[in-house]
């Protein structure tokens, strides 16, 4: 079952007065696995696959990140209490295998690591999917010493308001967060679905630190890992989804950046195709045989000119539909500085511009759903699209 159409509608200031009560402690929660709820498994059951969410699909890109320092709990919380069908996650190990959540490995820029002057020596560089990136590294860190660490919000010039919040959350593992969508799914009534990225996935197996497996026992622990699961698991690199694929029956997105890049599993094998290649026809054929859907950059779907203006837009909502493919594309937000030149208002990069109104742009090109940084903006203007409408590959 799906977030009710109430949740969606709470007005943001009460969700979060709402949210901000007793986030704190939820880290700390002993709830046992989803076997033992007052709720369909999350596995399956009551509330179907993922064909039974709302179309458009709001994802909470981070959680809401808008609004809370991004992968915390707190930032989880606010996404589900503000209505998001499904809250991200974004999965990198730490040097003792623990799957913890940040968008990258590098935590200098998300978390108070440089306040620590015990872990001051481990600051160093590393050439992570060939860039050279310096800084604090997860994977050199055990878990009890990342426990340690606050977290703090990661574009302060940007979202300035959010730095309130900094301090207020540890770094959380994947399985409190799955303890955490167990308990609210039980307070709920209904499943809180996620979305769960491994990052780096080839980097990280180089260093006898693979993402999938791990993942894979956490998912059937909790019984995530079936064709119904409340899960899509999702990455750049088609192998590591090819690889969860042979691991669970979860549904399965392959992620895409820009049309002339190559993943990095493609760049490690020596395989010549792009992501140019890949949305056409025979590389979206190709996807499909292992994976349920793509999570492509908007700009693959409407291209941006070189003033920041949408410009037509592609067959490729059209072509991954006809081959049963849904689309997830990333990442709609509310500033100015993200927003496409038509939707901008005054000059202010930290300001709001016109989001409704990209919003409904990109939901009227078809996609079935979107990963936003303000779930109640994706909500708000998806209504409009969700009364007797569905996607065109149901």
């Amino acid at each position: 079952m799906t977030q009710g159409g109430a949740a969606r509608r709470t007005v943001l200031g009460a969700a979060v007065l709402a949210a901000g009560t007793g986030i704190t402690g939820l880290a700390a929660g002993t709830a046992s696995a989803a076997g033992t709820s007052s709720v369909p498994s999350a596995g399956g059951g009551h509330g179907g696959g993922f064909r039974g969410l709302p179309y458009p699909t709001v994802i909470g890109h981070r959680g809401a990140s808008g609004y809370r320092p991004e992968h915390t709990l707190g930032s989880y919380q606010l996404a589900l209490d503000l209505g998001a069908d499904v809250v991200e996650q974004d999965l990198v190990p730490t040097r003792d295998g623990h799957l913890v959540c940040r968008h990258e490995n590098e935590i200098g820029g998300t978390t108070d690591v440089a306040d620590h002057r015990e872990f001051a020596s481990r600051r160093t560089t590393k050439s992570v999917d060939g860039v050279q990136v310096t800084g604090w590294f997860t994977e050199d860190f055990t878990l009890a010493e990342l426990k340690t660490l606050r977290a703090k919000e990661r574009i302060p010039a940007v979202r300035q308001r959010n730095t309130l919040y900094d301090g207020q959350w540890a770094v959380p593992t994947f399985e409190e967060v799955l303890r955490w969508a167990d308990r609210e799914g039980r307070r709920r009534g209904e499943r809180v679905w996620l979305h769960v990225e491994t990052k780096h996935p080839s980097y990280f197996r180089s260093l006898g630190l693979g993402l999938e497996e791990p993942l894979a026992r956490l998912l059937r622990r909790y019984r995530r890992d079936g064709r119904d699961a409340a899960v899509f698991l999702q990455s750049f690199e088609p192998s590591s989804i090819q690889r969860l694929s042979r691991l669970v029956s979860a549904p399965r997105v392959v992620l895409l950046s820009t049309a002339g890049t190559r993943p990095w599993d493609f760049e490690q094998a020596g395989d010549p195709r792009t992501v140019a290649d890949l949305v056409k026809p025979e590389g979206l054929k190709w996807i499909a045989g292992f994976a349920q859907g793509i999570g492509p950059t908007m700009d693959l779907i409407l291209p941006r000119d070189a003033a920041g203006r949408l410009g037509a837009p592609t067959t490729l909502v059209k072509d991954a539909h006809a081959r049963g493919l849904l689309l997830h594309p990333y990442t709609a937000r509310n500033e100015n500085s993200f927003l496409p030149a038509e939707y901008r208002r005054g000059t202010d990069p930290a300001a709001y511009g016109d989001a409704l109104g990209a919003f409904r742009t990109y939901f009227e090109q078809g996609i079935d759903g979107i990963f936003t940084d303000n779930p109640d903006t994706g909500l708000l203007a998806a209504e409009a699209f969700r009364p007797g409408r569905r996607p065109v590959n149901h």
